[in-house]
């Protein structure tokens, strides 16, 4: 996830866990530049209008919950999905849920992984230095 310039978009809403990833980037020394939206709708907007993205460029990645108020994270990825525009952008979720539906759902919308959330603070740094290894071996445009 090291690509200079690269954004990072985190669909959450609870402040914990936003927390959580930024402590956890911050332990793993990732800098890249993290947009953060409380839900869906607030995504969407984002996404859609580039003068709310704070004069970055589009993320290239997204970090998604699944249990949002408004709009929740499979709604969001049926909104992209349908959208020209963002058909193709690169999801991971990135959740408490363990539900099965909620994992074929999210497959089944192409996410690039599912993750559910350590609970213990060190196994969830592990995961995200995983999870930025991963990318920074892997061809992500």
């Amino acid at each position: 996830m090291r690509r200079k310039g690269m954004s990072i978009l985190l669909v959450e809403d609870d402040e914990v866990d936003i927390m959580n990833v930024e402590r956890a980037f911050k332990r793993i020394n990732l800098t890249n530049p993290l947009l953060i939206a409380r839900d869906g709708e607030e995504a969407l907007a984002m996404l859609r209008n580039p003068e709310n993205l704070l004069g970055l460029a589009a993320p290239s990645l997204t970090l998604l919950d699944i249990n949002m108020p408004r709009m929740n994270g499979i709604e969001f990825l049926q909104a992209i999905r349908q959208d020209p525009n963002l058909r193709s952008m690169t999801v991971v979720v990135l959740t408490t849920s363990n539900e099965e539906r909620d994992v074929v759902a999210a497959y089944q919308l192409n996410v690039a992984g599912y993750i559910v959330k350590p609970v213990c603070f060190e196994q969830f740094v592990e995961t995200m230095a995983t999870l930025d290894h991963y990318w920074t071996l892997s061809e992500m445009p």
